[in-house]
């Protein structure tokens, strides 16, 4: 898959993913922490499903 995140992009995403993952471990523990797996992983790849299918690119 080509990237099409830039450095920015997937770096706010990887800390929006930990801090959603930490709420299934810490207060207020719910279910919807799981839900960090989605920017986390977008992080990690360096894709965006969502942004292929708009057309957008942040990267270079």
């Amino acid at each position: 898959m080509e990237k099409n995140m830039g450095t920015v992009d997937r770096a706010v995403r990887a800390v929006v993913g930990v801090v959603l993952l930490a709420m299934c471990f810490t207060w207020p523990h719910t279910i919807w922490g799981l839900v960090g797996i989605v920017p986390f992983s977008t992080a990690v790849v360096g894709t965006c499903p969502l942004y292929r299918l708009l057309g957008i690119r942040t990267g270079p």
